[in-house]
């Protein structure tokens, strides 16, 4: 979200001239905010933060009908969820998480309201959501419909603005053909990339499936409170999130055909409950903390207001949705302290001053930030060498050492070499399509001035296709033509500059290292 908005704004475009999986509304978004801030990591950041409030304030905004207490409860449940798995990154999941929120939020005011407006809202901000993430239609689909159904009528007005919000997906479509954009946007991330990217449904018992989880929980939290371990926490979360994401549209839509209940009310929850429910298999994909909180942040922050109904007559308006948003909030500390509460105090104690910053790589007036000392160390060394050899406009490629296993890529590399030209169609990098045999990586890299190969995921490992080794065609080109010129902190950076006599096969000098977790 660094270096693709820059390649757009240089007139490239994704699933034609780069690897990008979801839609192009958020790249053309972030290109567009980088020609007015800049593009530094601090801007991409406040990008993400605009992202991630409009997330929270669109569930404030659902939940209102309930109450004020209670919409601050859906709040403040939101921003446990959606601040704490990756950060302020501005992805393309939050921003169309956001639309799709919003768009939800005048589509049912359409119903209180009968304005066209109100319709013609709904599907702009849908259309919208949908250039960002096309697989937002099964919700959308799910929440807006049952509006059109309830309304029985305006779908006229619906349409038209979701046209006019899918302008970008429309141009990228003329711009690259149908069938490129449905390669990289559907057949890549649905068909290819699966194999690779999933993990076991339900998770794992004994231990955490996922890379960065096994790392990142492997150390109890300093505060001391009795919780289950860190792989049942995601356990139990994963039926969870599950269980409520059916529970919140059902409780709406037992509301709407129980008398004294205001019924405009009852219709948020259902319809805000099914779209919800229609982002599940976001989560159910792959099971990791990550994606169970990005779906729950809908389905959970709605059950403030559903466990107000479930509470009527009981005790005051008040009283129930303090009460609401308590049992949420101790459902959260039984259920998944570790992916809640313990990021969000980890982030504000570093805020605070009470922790130490992660360790910067900074070149010139870009910077990032690694969650490890060696690996910071390693770049920082790199980095004069590689300025010291290179000219601007040439070419570079950046990817794990063993290019048989395309677990990960640095993508930060480039975004700290702006002078330096991507050299392959695979800037991110992920198994399954770099490392395929005649992925066209190879050709690439005969191509390339010089690599940048780590093996700082070298360590990586999850039940799943990730673990295989596949072409060496890849390795092999990097022997042919390329010389090793640089190692750091025992060959966990590697820098490679193109040579007429051939070089060191990678696979030569990769070595079974932790997987380290990057803070971005």
């Amino acid at each position: 979200m660094l270096v693709f908005p820059r390649l757009v704004q240089e007139g490239q475009a994704a699933n034609e001239d780069f690897l990008h999986l979801y839609g192009p509304a958020s790249l053309d978004a972030l290109a567009l905010w980088y020609r007015v801030v800049g593009d530094t990591l601090e801007s991409q950041r406040t990008f993400g933060l605009l992202q991630h409030l409009g997330i929270i304030f669109a569930l404030y905004a659902l939940a209102r009908a309930w109450g004020h207490v209670a919409a601050v409860g859906s709040a403040l449940v939101a921003a446990m969820l959606i601040l704490t798995p990756i950060g302020l990154s501005a992805l393309a999941w939050h921003g169309a998480l956001a639309l799709g929120l919003w768009a939800v939020v005048f589509a049912v005011r359409s119903l209180s309201t009968t304005s066209p407006t109100d319709l013609w809202w709904a599907g702009g901000f849908a259309g919208l959501a949908l250039g960002y993430r096309p697989d937002l239609v099964v919700g959308l689909g799910l929440a807006i419909g049952v509006v059109l159904w309830r309304r029985r009528s305006g779908w006229p007005v619906l349409a038209l603005g979701v046209a006019v919000g899918l302008l970008p997906m429309w141009f990228h479509l003329l711009r690259v053909g149908p069938v490129t954009a449905f390669e990289g946007m559907v057949l890549d991330p649905i068909v290819t990339l699966r194999p690779g990217r999933e993990l076991p449904r339900p998770p794992g018992w004994d231990e955490a499936d996922g890379a960065l989880q096994a790392v990142a929980e492997g150390v109890p939290p300093w505060w001391g409170l009795p919780s289950i371990g860190h792989s049942q926490q995601l356990f139990f979360w994963f039926f969870a999130v599950i269980v409520i994401a059916i529970a919140v549209p059902a409780i709406g839509w037992w509301a709407v055909r129980r008398r004294g209940v205001d019924e405009p009310a009852a219709m948020v929850l259902a319809v805000g409950g099914l779209f919800g429910f229609g982002i599940l298999p976001q989560a159910l994909q792959r099971p990791d903390s990550t994606h169970l909180a990005w779906v729950a942040v809908v389905s959970w922050s709605l059950l403030v207001p559903a466990v107000v109904v479930l509470a009527r007559g009981r005790f005051t308006p008040t009283r129930r949705a303090l009460g609401a948003t308590l049992a949420v909030a101790a459902l959260m500390l039984v259920v998944c302290p570790f992916y809640t509460y313990r990021h969000y105090v980890l982030h504000a104690r570093v805020s605070a001053g009470q922790l130490p910053l992660p360790f910067l790589v900074e070149r010139g007036d870009h910077r990032f930030w690694f969650g490890d000392f060696f690996v910071a160390n390693a770049l920082n060394e790199m980095i004069p060498d590689l300025e010291a050899r290179s000219e601007a406009g040439d070419r570079l490629i950046v990817g794990p050492a063993d290019l048989s296993r395309t677990i990960y890529s640095d993508v930060s590399v480039y975004f700290l070499f702006p002078e330096l030209e991507p050299a392959t169609y695979y800037i991110e990098m992920d198994p399954g399509l770099a490392d395929a045999a005649g992925s066209g990586l190879a050709e690439d890299i005969a191509a390339a001035d010089f690599l940048v190969l780590t093996n700082i995921w070298t360590g990586w490992n999850e039940p799943n296709a990730s673990d295989l080794h596949l072409s060496q065609e890849h390795n092999q080109a990097v022997a042919d033509g390329f010389c090793l010129v640089g190692r750091y902190e025992d060959n966990l950076v590697l820098l490679y500059e193109q040579c007429d006599g051939g070089g060191v096969n990678p696979v030569d000098v990769t070595g079974r290292y932790p997987v380290v977790a990057n803070d971005d």
